[in-house]
């Protein structure tokens, strides 16, 4: 069982009890008893098979691992138990270009605590296009009230940051699949300023990524996914980081070798 409570004495973090107020979710529990096949996906995925009770920092926690995983998979679970859309949005989006989301939210139940978020965001950078194109169709563009801006007239960075500033408010509860993939080194940066001014006002963020840059952030709750299965890990002792550090040290070593002896491939 992965237990943020548990594990933060070791990791030198704040106590999760003492802190727990300024979450919305203290975590999500699988409902075991219930799951009919932990043979076949997504219940097969190291991660989940091996699943009892998550439990997420009040402030940022993070979900790493190699693609394929598990990581989106139980974010978009998280995002759906809590009502938001599998493709992406706020609480009130219902765009299904698409459905393809796996079955696991139906075994997953939140474990919430007193406090209730004033707004709700899913993020996907892969969906963004569908949440600009549900914005037009709903007819919030224009609206002073509303606030939405037309985001197709916006570069793919540059509509993901002013979701991110204009839209994402302190007090909120904010889940972000793989933001990097929208932003530059530069731009991930002015997202972890983002991310700072937001959690000094009390929100909570889900955040699935590979970036080392992201991952950075102060005080963030990093669970790794990987064929062992889940498991709370030290910033600095992440493949990702170690990876970047190594290869930005060498990168002529790195390449000669992953080059002339075909070992990239």
């Amino acid at each position: 069982m992965a237990s943020f409570s548990e594990a933060c004495p070791d990791l030198g973090q704040p106590c999760y009890d003492a802190c727990v107020e300024h979450g919305f979710v203290r975590g999500v529990r699988l409902e075991r008893e219930r799951v009919p096949d932990f043979g076949r996906y997504p219940f097969d995925i190291p991660a989940v098979r091996d699943l009892e009770t998550l439990d997420l920092d009040p402030g940022v926690t993070f979900f790493i691992g190699e693609n394929g995983s598990g990581k989106s998979t139980l974010l978009e679970a998280i995002a759906i138990i809590l009502g938001l859309n599998p493709e992406g949005g706020s609480q009130n989006f219902t765009l299904a270009e698409r459905p393809s989301e796996s079955e696991l939210h139906r075994y997953l139940t939140p474990i919430r605590s007193h406090r209730r978020p004033r707004r709700r965001f899913f993020l996907r950078a892969e969906s963004l296009f569908n949440v600009a194109t549900e914005v037009e169709r709903l007819g919030l563009i224009g609206d002073m009230a509303l606030g939405w801006e037309a985001l197709h007239e916006r570069s793919h960075g540059e509509a993901f940051l002013w979701l991110l500033r204009d839209r994402f408010l302190p007090g909120g509860l904010y889940l972000l699949d793989e933001p990097e993939a929208a932003l530059s080194p530069k731009r991930q940066l002015a997202m972890l300023t983002r991310m700072h001014d937001l959690v000094e006002g009390g929100p909570q963020l889900l955040i699935a990524t590979h970036s080392p840059i992201l991952m950075a952030y102060p005080g963030a709750c990093i669970y790794e996914l990987d064929e062992e299965g889940l498991k709370r890990v030290r910033y600095e002792d992440t493949e990702h980081v170690q990876i970047t550090r190594d290869f930005l040290a060498q990168p002529a070593r790195f390449l000669k070798h992953l080059l002339d002896d075909g070992s990239g491939r």
